[in-house]
């Protein structure tokens, strides 16, 4: 489980690699997307939605229909998929939730927490799909 994001926005994460895995026009139902993931199918099919909507797959309606990856896609940033689900505020707010923090006041753990935090966002920012190609579901069984 992130920390930091959503649960909605860690599958929409690994639904991405999945598909960046995967040949282009390769066509998988929702539910075989959703047993390699092991995720509920009606859960994974509000991801697979945000993820049509940023057009990094495509659908395909019908009786062999399903998603299928939008190779032109695979240099988005993984920023791009969290401005999309969760948006940018965590990296806009106080971790502890201190109203105010940074502007006037600053909380206990306000000088660790934005290093942290930017090391975050420089990495989602500088992170695209092709770079994660391969590097991470041979490991997790998911090929």
């Amino acid at each position: 489980m992130s920390l930091i994001f959503s649960k909605t926005c860690e599958l929409a994460f690994q639904a991405t690699i999945f598909f960046s895995t995967r040949e282009e026009y390769y066509v998988f139902t929702a539910k075989e997307i959703a047993e390699k993931l092991e995720v509920p199918k009606e859960y994974l099919a509000k991801v697979l939605q945000i993820l049509t909507k940023l057009e990094v797959i495509g659908s395909k309606k019908g009786k062999n229909g399903g998603f299928f990856l939008n190779k032109n896609k695979l240099n988005l940033k993984l920023i791009d998929i969290v401005r999309e689900v969760d948006g940018l505020e965590v990296f806009e707010k106080c971790l502890l939730g201190y109203p105010g923090c940074g502007v006037t006041d600053y909380c206990p753990v306000h000088d660790t927490w934005g290093r942290i935090r930017d090391e975050i966002y420089q990495l989602l920012e500088n992170t695209t799909l092709d770079q994660l190609e391969g590097k991470t579901y041979e490991r997790l069984k998911l090929i």
